[in-house]
């Protein structure tokens, strides 16, 4: 909530919300969906500029964007996302959470920097004592909600001059009512809402799909990344029409649902129910927690999220890996948009490969005895490659001969495939050739035919 500027009861409301849309919705099974710090970091702009209505209408149709991507079956579209995408969008994830932090380390006083540095060395130390000394109750108590006890403790009882969770906005004290979002129904407030909720429709999908893959092998269990979309976007339309923020697959949370033992769809639920009795019922407890507690707990998630072996990674994978990470995190960082990262990363990626494709194209001639020359195709024939394939075709030394081209080893894949190669016969047959072509696979043969 205070990631995307608003009042903490528009998180709180969208992950009780979410949590339990997504429990019977979802695909799942053991994945917790909730509000989330990356489609707050989208959403952030739009809220400044035009207030909390406009966010929850641009959640209303991020949530109608990703039904209908579930729909048209467009969840197996994450294949596309190659491992320097998805590498580039977690480090670029990772610096938005941890620069998210700055303002509040900004305004710290000395109590709440001394609060932080025990925040981190509870968060830290306790799973390191625990697997040092194996004592069981270190271990089965995570060590950020031990990180949240301690330090509203300390604070309260101290009465620490530090920043609370009442002092960033009203807390709930009643259960969410539904109602749509008060924005004027004009085509200029689609104008003003439609760029946002796309980029949040897009970064909700990517970061549950990725996510959904995370539970599938840490459970060794398929789902269906489709449903999937469809049920966040029932969840998202949900959360809008109850006052919350649009969120989405939730990779810290899942893991340590996973982790602790969650493998159905009770535990989704019950986090999203024990998160409301929490808010509603200990309401004056939760306004106690201090922020430092908070932003401790943001910053080890920021750590745990960037992919330090990337760092290695970068001097031994092939520059255009390197080069789609690096963009896609420098993108992002730019345009404080993760949808855009990603979306430059796999057009990027898209293009180094076709460049890669197109190389292995090769084109080699041979004479035989009855003075035929033969031009032996091998590789994949495409726009990218088509004029490769045009200039290989030295036509000097074979005026008036008779022309082989063997096409057994290539793939014509698109309409310019077939144009260079009727260009090559052409070209042949002006200079006094009898062409004859040979090898065409099935596929490429019933191209050709199509488009005759």
């Amino acid at each position: 909530s205070f990631v995307a500027g608003v009042d903490p009861a528009v998180g709180l409301y969208a992950s009780f919300v979410i949590s339990i849309v997504i429990a019977f919705a979802g695909a799942r099974p053991a994945m917790v969906s909730a509000a989330a710090g990356s489609v707050a970091l989208v959403a952030a702009p739009l809220v400044q500029a035009h207030g909390l209505a406009y966010l929850l209408a641009a959640g209303l149709l991020a949530g109608l964007v990703q039904i209908i991507f579930g729909w048209l079956r467009m969840g197996l579209l994450v294949r596309f996302v190659s491992s320097s995408v998805r590498t580039g969008f977690v480090n670029a994830l990772a610096i938005l959470i941890f620069s998210a932090q700055l303002p509040h380390l900004e305004k710290a006083n000395g109590a709440g920097w001394a609060l932080l540095a025990l925040g981190l060395a509870l968060i830290y130390g306790l799973p390191w004592m625990a697997r040092r000394t194996g004592w069981p109750a270190l271990a089965a108590i995570p060590s950020p909600l031990i990180c949240v006890l301690v330090l509203t403790l300390l604070a309260a009882g101290l009465g620490l001059p530090v920043a609370t969770v009442a002092d960033l906005g009203h807390l709930p004290d009643a259960l969410p009512s539904f109602g749509l979002p008060e924005v004027p129904l004009a085509w200029e407030t689609l104008r003003i809402i439609l760029l946002p909720a796309i980029a949040i429709a897009m970064v909700g999908l990517l970061e549950s799909v990725l996510t959904a893959s995370v539970v599938d092998e840490m459970t060794n269990t398929p789902s269906d990344k489709n449903r999937e979309c469809t049920g966040l976007g029932l969840a998202n339309v949900a959360a809008s029409c109850f006052g919350g923020i649009a969120g989405c697959g939730m990779i810290g949370q899942a893991v340590g649902n996973v982790t602790y033992g969650g493998r159905g769809r009770l535990s989704t639920l019950f986090a999203g129910v024990f998160l409301l009795v929490l808010i509603v019922l200990l309401k004056p407890w939760v306004a106690l927690v201090p922020v430092v507690a908070l932003v401790a707990i943001m910053v080890t998630v920021s750590v745990a999220t960037f992919n330090w072996g990337s760092l290695g990674e970068m001097a031994r994978h092939p520059k255009t890996s390197t080069t789609v990470m690096l963009a896609t995190v420098v993108l992002t960082l730019m345009t404080h948009n993760l949808a855009v990262g990603v979306a430059v990363g796999v057009l990027l990626s898209g293009v180094f490969f076709m460049a890669k494709v197109a190389q292995l194209l090769q084109v080699r001639s041979d004479d035989d005895l009855a003075g035929t020359r033969t031009w032996t195709v091998s590789g994949q024939v495409f726009f990218a490659s088509a004029d490769a394939l045009v200039d290989a075709f030295d036509v000097r030394g074979a005026e008036g001969r008779a022309v082989r081209i063997d096409a057994s080893g290539a793939q014509f894949w698109d309409i310019t495939a077939v144009a260079a190669l009727e260009k090559v016969v052409q070209r042949l047959r002006a200079h006094g050739c009898a062409v004859e072509v040979t090898g065409l696979t099935a596929s490429s043969r019933q191209l050709m035919e199509r488009v005759k």
